[in-house]
């Protein structure tokens, strides 16, 4: 009987299957409508590399910074299950924006994204992390699978959207994205009905019930410290970031312009390369997952410093390819398929070291009654990384050699590695805390 009782202690709450799916489908529809983005401005609007790389710094930066007022708004009015549906039906109208030819059409398409993934983005993982409450053991694990979730979207979008954007008709490709943000929404319906009702109250709400007037309480040392280590870890990820979202712009057009993507006599559309990275979290995610909870066993798992110390080592490492791969260029060549294929490798053990890891780090640390708002910060952090991310990648034309533009990744990727390792040892008495 002990060992039947294990085996069920063991198990992912049940919930976990219904916000996977959920997840995936809004994931699939975010990561369609992105392999497009860069290649529709500069391909079918004609904008230049610097105005096109504007463009996507703001609307990626705003997507990721617009959490902070929803995860707010959903803590201490809407409630998560309101947020997260206000949040898919702005989105879903954004995508069916995107449809319609009209320059005019196209941002109020970006805006509605903008407003409905930040209801929708932080809210979604509060929820998941609430369900690991009885079974922190399994917290990292679980949001490794939440992560495959993302990425399955991440994976399945840019070939249903790329196939229809690039080879039928660019707006073909946004309201397939729509489509997806629509079944996502009707699993969210059908599945969170069978969720226990305590998943959704309003932290602040649950605590002024079970303390008083909880809100009113001093802040202790303790708590302050949970919330510098969140504001801490948010401010390195901004470096990986930064990095790791050239995926979408230097590397999309990277493929687009400098890789050999003949197969067969067909030529591969660039958009497709957005699913490599996907592809290597689904391969790789049940591999990190289940490294993480032997090490726990053994009481060697890392702590989530060092994990963001070996995250943007591992980083360093997939810029470094890129500019073996400029070199090919810069010989008068096209880079090949490999070059491509090993940096995502790279950027993908890093992305399932620090992303998933943040995310249970921040719903495990956060005190209750900030959950939401800090799990926006974290998105702040992420919002300051994609618009850098941007940013830089509007001066990628200015350089002579495109090795220059990568090398500079690499050195940010391994300088910031240093400095955290190097503060981890100040740190990591506060992380002990914790456990």
């Amino acid at each position: 009987m002990e060992v039947s009782n294990q085996k069920i202690a063991d198990k992912h709450p049940q919930g976990v299957p219904y916000l996977f799916l959920t997840e995936m489908w809004e994931r699939l529809s975010y990561y369609g409508m992105r392999a497009l983005l860069i290649l529709y401005l500069v391909s079918e609007l004609h904008f230049s590399d610097e105005d096109a790389a504007q463009v996507y710094a703001v609307y990626t930066a705003l997507v990721y910074l617009t959490p902070i007022l929803g995860g707010y708004l959903a803590d201490r009015y809407l409630g998560y299950k309101a947020a997260i549906y206000l949040g898919s039906s702005l989105m879903l109208l954004g995508h069916l924006s995107l449809a319609f030819p009209e320059l005019p059409f196209f941002y109020l398409g970006l805006g509605l994204l903008i407003f409905g993934n930040g209801f929708f983005k932080p809210n979604m993982s509060t929820v998941f992390g609430k369900l690991y409450r009885n079974k922190p053991e399994l917290r990292d694990s679980g949001f490794t699978i939440f992560y495959m979730g993302i990425n399955l979207g991440g994976l399945i979008g840019p070939i249903i959207c790329g196939s229809l954007g690039e080879g039928k008709n660019w707006h073909y490709g946004f309201g397939a994205a729509g489509i997806g943000m629509a079944i996502g929404m009707i699993v969210f319906y059908f599945g969170s009905r069978k969720l226990p009702a305590s998943l959704w109250e309003r932290t602040a709400f649950v605590e002024n019930i079970q303390s008083g007037e909880a809100s009113l309480q001093p802040v202790d040392t303790h708590i302050k410290e949970r919330i510098a280590l969140i504001g801490i870890l948010s401010f390195f990820s901004i470096f990986f970031w930064m990095a790791f979202e050239q995926v979408g712009s230097s590397m999309n057009l990277f493929a687009l312009r400098h890789t050999d993507r003949n197969l067969l006599g067909v030529e591969v559309p660039a958009s497709f390369f957005q699913s490599i990275n996907p592809l290597f979290i689904l391969i790789f995610g049940p591999i990190v997952a289940y490294l993480w909870s032997k090490l726990a066993e053994r009481g060697k798992n890392p702590d989530p410093i060092l994990k963001f110390v070996m995250s943007l080592f591992l980083l360093g490492f997939g810029f470094l390819v890129m500019v073996f791969a400029s070199w090919e260029v810069a010989s008068g060549l096209k880079a090949g398929v490999l070059f491509l294929f090993a940096a995502y490798f790279w950027n993908t053990m890093s992305e399932l070291f620090l992303s998933p890891v943040g995310l249970s780090f921040v719903s495990k640390t956060a005190p209750s009654r900030y959950a939401g708002m800090l799990m926006g910060i974290w998105f702040l952090s992420t919002a300051a990384g994609h618009y850098l991310a941007g940013y830089l990648f509007g001066w990628a034309g200015k350089f002579s050699d495109l090795s220059h533009f990568f090398l500079f990744f690499v050195g940010t990727s391994w300088g910031a590695a240093a400095l955290l390792f190097g503060l981890w040892f100040f740190l990591r008495k506060w992380l002990w805390k914790l456990n």
